[in-house]
């Protein structure tokens, strides 16, 4: 009897599930939260939408503290990497690559240097990691980006559960190399830096489309698909507050209508003031500003003089993909990049695709495209103005906070902070404070990080590296 029993957790196990989570299955996990970026504070932040149900500290700029969240997503990241490397499947390698460069690059976005090097040791993390040096983090995760590109070669194996591209590699590595340019395009302030060589690795990709594949138009975009079953429905379908508590901002609507671009229909339903106007009357349409009070906002509203979002985006369980990052985006970047004369060739050029597949994306005509870029040319002066306010436009519920940092080092377009309902001084924040986990827990190595990069001591308006010139 004593030789047949088994240990009592060997009960435990049900054996017709797998108690190992293979790498096909954490790419499709990794995928959706990596890839879902419709974020509504983030439309707020970006004066694109207005929340009127209770003060919103992203719309007012009255943010404090950030988490350490997407540490738990490089942890399946790690995970990923170790099961593909127990199952000899080299091709999931080139993705963790990416998806790690993906989330570090987000965390240092957000707070500045970071834990980095140590982050990852041991199965659950390092509980108290050192903080690395933003320039080291960058210069890291281009290295990463950079090998990531040179593992997918014509040989690579598909990798299995790919929600994104199906296991189609070449658009994998089309995506890891135009998120080098975005990663090094971010780095604008250090065009003389002479370690990371920002200006020189940005032209050896964007010089040799052999070596270094981009995204050839809005079938490569990097982006989450849904569907009409549980679980795979667009983010805000059925969402009562998105039909209820958000309507458009003024100024954003306002730079809609100046330009004549008809991606306003696409974005917001008429206002009730002008319900008897045409639905491509630009006059229909109208918003309140993010800087105002809750109250100067509400009497607006009541008086119907805001447009809510288009009906699509919370009655609709497919509607759009969920871009996390796009051919528009990468034209815009190769547009500054001549601007800033790290490339040669046609601003104008990339200019026109980026406003072009933007407006196909929601489906407009080519006739209306043609007229619109005839009416809104490529400009002789304020180049760079005019290409950061089409990367603007073409943001919205797209790239999640990307193009916050987009206008947070160019300062282009302005944000509005006019209003009385403005916290912070009337400034738009520069990043957001340290988890209040990490002074208590990892204290000596987030208060090393504090003094060292900012004087002042750890507050939303810290200048980061990334954004001081050089």
């Amino acid at each position: 009897m004593a030789a047949g029993c088994k240990k009592f957790e060997e009960f435990q196990i049900d054996p017709n599930y797998s108690t190992i989570a293979t790498p096909d299955l954490l790419l499709n996990s990794v995928e959706q939260n990596a890839f879902e970026v419709l974020d509504l504070s983030a439309t707020l932040a970006t004066r694109q939408m207005v929340f009127n149900n209770s003060v919103s500290n992203e719309q007012y700029y009255g943010w404090a503290r950030a988490s350490f969240n997407p540490y738990s997503q490089l942890l399946q990241v790690e995970k990923m990497e170790q099961e593909a490397n127990r199952m000899g499947k080299p091709e999931y390698i080139p993705l963790v690559k990416f998806f790690n460069a993906w989330y570090f690059l987000q965390l240092t976005n957000t707070f500045g240097d970071i834990p980095y090097s140590e982050a990852m040791k041991g199965d659950e993390g390092n509980g108290a990691p050192v903080y690395d040096k933003q320039e080291d983090i960058f210069l890291s995760i281009l290295n990463d980006l950079d090998e990531a590109n040179k593992l997918i070669t014509s040989s690579t194996a598909s990798v299995q559960g790919d929600i994104v591209y199906k296991g189609e590699m070449t658009k994998w590595k089309q995506l890891i190399n135009t998120l080098s340019l975005r990663v090094l395009i971010s780095l604008s302030q250090k065009g003389n830096n002479t370690k990371i060589e920002v200006k020189k690795r940005f032209a050896a990709i964007v010089n040799d489309p052999t070596t270094y594949p981009l995204l050839t138009g809005n079938g490569d975009n990097g982006q989450l698909t849904f569907y009409d079953l549980q679980d795979n429905r667009y983010k805000h379908y059925n969402s009562n507050d998105l039909q209820t508590a958000y309507y458009m901002e003024e100024t954003f609507m306002d730079l809609l209508k100046g330009l004549k671009d008809p991606r306003l229909f696409a974005f917001a339903e008429k206002a009730p003031k002008y319900a008897a106007l045409p639905d491509n009357d630009f006059n229909a349409y109208g918003g309140v500003k993010g800087s105002a009070s809750l109250d100067k906002n509400s009497v607006r509203i009541l008086a119907g003089e805001a447009s809510r979002i288009k009906k699509r985006y919370y009655n609709n369980p497919v509607n759009e993909p969920s871009v996390a990052l796009g051919y528009p985006e990468l034209q815009f970047i190769l547009a500054e990049g001549v601007i800033r004369g790290w490339i040669s060739g046609s601003a104008a050029d990339y200019y026109n695709k980026g406003v072009t597949a933007s407006m196909q994306f929601y489906g407009i005509a080519q006739a209306e495209i043609t007229a619109y870029l005839q009416l809104n040319p490529y400009p002789a002066v304020n180049s760079l103005e005019t290409v950061m306010t089409q990367k603007y436009l073409a943001s919205f519920l797209s790239g999640g906070w990307q193009f916050f940092y987009e206008q947070r080092r160019t300062g282009l377009p302005v944000f509005d902070v006019s209003g009385d309902g403005v916290l912070n001084n009337k400034k738009v924040p520069a990043r957001w404070m340290y988890p209040e986990t990490e002074l208590q827990n990892n204290q000596q190595h987030v208060n090393e990080a504090i003094s060292r990069q900012y004087p002042e001591g750890d507050n939303i308006n810290g200048v980061m590296w990334l954004l001081k010139a050089e």
